[in-house]
């Protein structure tokens, strides 16, 4: 599967490398995307020959078992996927299995280093997605409007819950026509359970009452909030929403800053240059994401060339490109050396084999001491 091979590699020598599969592989997906995650793990997983178990979140329970009955219709043997439900003692309980190969993981940053450092010092391979801050950095060239429509769908679509939400920008020079767009575009967008919502409520009463908390310390040290989604009340009275929030004037040291908020809240830094806002950019330890909106192609240039995160948009508000290419987070956002999908998620789900081959006829009672490829 995918392998290599270097024909007469020397004298009527050939060289092949094939992959091969691994065994038994874990999956642990998130709730914000129970369908989505998952199919980065699992068809890879088998095509590779694999048998897969997927631990699926237990907020999201259903998606799995849809999931399950798509794969029997597509003919996938009995046995091969399979789903085990549970919390952290299954999980811990699943890693601890001699018969694990491998784990796939998405989730929490606290959760995930847990999970990869319990797999890795079993001897497992393990690739984990962890949390993320994404940056966009908005240059006085850009246009403020278009910029502030692209920024508004990328941090509160999903109410803010993806790891490619983009929830920090960063205005170099006059904020206030892009603050301006912002709020206003925000504003405009419609909170429900109904087909034309733009963004529906969090995932849990906790979930939103930690959202709320956060915007009130950023309130507390010192930042400014120009649009306040906690104000509003949603006509689904007892449903976890949480109207879209922009708090401005943040400053690297607040907790709305160094945390992953994963709601539907946007904040906002001011940087003198692209050489400040690079800086601020590549001193916060995630790196799943980050993007800049110019009209100057030597910033762009510059931006893409300097910035550390593992994914870059030019004019792009969440730059994933197409599956082949994989999903390449990197810093505090990621543990594990392949990631997710494409080339090198096969290469993850399989293990390399060498295979060196002569054949010539040859008198078989010569012998050679000397490596055979060497000669």
């Amino acid at each position: 599967l995918t392998g290599s091979s270097l024909p007469n590699f020397a004298t009527n020598i050939d060289v092949t490398q094939r992959r091969e599969l691994l065994g038994v592989c874990l999956g642990i997906a998130p709730f914000n995307f129970p369908a989505m995650i998952p199919l980065w793990m699992f068809p890879l997983a088998i095509s590779c020959g694999n048998t897969f178990i997927l631990k699926p979140s237990e907020l999201v329970p259903s998606a799995s078992s849809r999931l399950a009955e798509l794969s029997v219709d597509a003919g996938v043997p009995p046995g091969v996927f399979n789903i085990v439900h549970g919390r952290r003692r299954t999980v811990e309980s699943l890693i601890a299995r001699e018969e694990i190969k491998a784990v796939s993981f998405v989730g929490s940053t606290e959760v995930g280093t847990s999970v990869y450092t319990s797999a890795t010092a079993s001897g497992k391979r393990a690739q984990c997605n962890l949390g993320a801050k994404n940056h966009a950095v908005v240059m006085p060239d850009a246009d403020p409007e278009q910029a502030a429509k692209q920024i508004v769908g990328a941090a509160f679509g999903a109410s803010g819950q993806r790891c490619m939400a983009l929830s920090t920008v960063v205005i170099v020079g006059d904020p206030a026509k892009v603050l301006d767009n912002l709020v206003k575009n925000a504003e405009s967008l419609k909170v429900g359970i109904d087909d034309d919502a733009d963004m529906g409520p969090v995932v849990t009463p906790r979930a939103k009452a930690r959202v709320e908390e956060l915007i009130r310390s950023g309130k507390a040290q010192g930042a400014s909030i120009v649009l306040d989604g906690t104000k509003r009340e949603h006509p689904e009275k007892g449903g976890n929403f949480i109207y879209p929030t922009i708090i401005d004037n943040v400053k690297t040291d607040m907790e709305v800053y160094k945390q992953e908020i994963f709601g539907p809240v946007l904040v906002c830094l001011r940087a003198k240059t692209l050489e400040d806002a690079l800086e601020l950019v590549n001193s916060n330890p995630y790196g799943n994401g980050a993007a800049i909106f110019t009209s100057s192609g030597s910033n762009a240039r510059i931006f893409e060339s300097e910035v550390k995160s593992g994914q870059v948009g030019i004019n792009v508000p969440i730059p994933l490109g197409p599956p082949q290419l994989g999903f390449t987070g990197s810093a505090g956002s990621m543990l594990g050396d392949l990631p997710f999908y494409g080339q090198s998620g096969v290469q993850f789900f399989t293990k390399p084999k060498n295979v060196v081959s002569r054949w010539v006829d040859q008198d078989p009672s010569l012998s050679s001491t000397v490596i055979p490829i060497s000669r």
